[in-house]
């Protein structure tokens, strides 16, 4: 379980393996002491396995197995050498839950199709982008104004929906510390629905069939 709360950006730095398994290595300033072997790290979005962990510069370098679902329905089976990625290590009992439950398991890949500055640039802390995503047309029903949802591994607030559009505004410290600085139209995000959400409309669905 995760809260949506960037700790670390971390950089791939090797891949093999093909489309049914690929090992993904990862360079990252966590401590390798604090990573036990088989720890779950969100990467990105997806809660991914640490399966080998070795100290690297003052950070580590860790490796994660992708299998055949999580590369075809995540932006995982994208990734390049260099490409840097969203982390967060699992949460424990009795952290501070800063973001919202995120569970590491993507819905679904949502597309960014507009980016707009919504502060000038005399102010002193830097602009805040504001993001329209397009949902998949299975998963824009469970995405509400001012609810809660998950992309690339970041907790954000949804601003506005209309259809299957739905924008988030990223403030300029959120841009600094994660990957969305990098985000332009056209790219592919990881989506992750809100928990609650997923599960209303799945016992909404059930009472329906129990009634039927």
């Amino acid at each position: 379980m995760f809260t949506g709360l960037v700790t670390d950006v971390g950089r791939v730095v090797s891949i093999d393996g093909t489309d049914r398994l690929r090992r993904i290595v990862i360079e990252s300033a966590y401590d390798p002491a604090g990573i036990a072997l088989g720890a779950s790290i969100a990467c990105s979005g997806p809660c991914l396995t640490a399966v080998t962990i070795e100290p690297h510069g003052t950070g580590c370098r860790f490796a994660v197995d992708a299998a055949a679902e999580t590369l075809a329905r995540t932006t995982v089976g994208a990734w390049r050498d260099g490409t840097r990625v969203n982390l967060e290590r699992s949460l424990k009992l009795g952290d501070e839950m800063g973001g919202h439950l995120v569970t590491g398991h993507v819905d679904g890949v949502a597309e960014i199709v507009a980016r707009e500055t919504v502060t000038g640039e005399d102010n002193p802390w830097g602009a805040s982008e504001r993001f329209t995503l397009r949902a998949p047309a299975a998963l824009a029903g469970f995405i509400a104004e001012k609810g809660s949802v998950c992309l690339d591994g970041t907790s954000l607030t949804v601003n506005s929906v209309a259809g299957r559009d739905f924008s988030v505004l990223l403030i300029p410290h959120s841009l600094s510390v994660t990957t969305w600085e990098e985000r332009r139209a056209g790219d592919r995000v990881n989506l992750e629905v809100d928990l609650i959400a997923r599960y209303a409309a799945r016992l909404a669905e059930a009472r329906g069939l129990t009634r039927a």
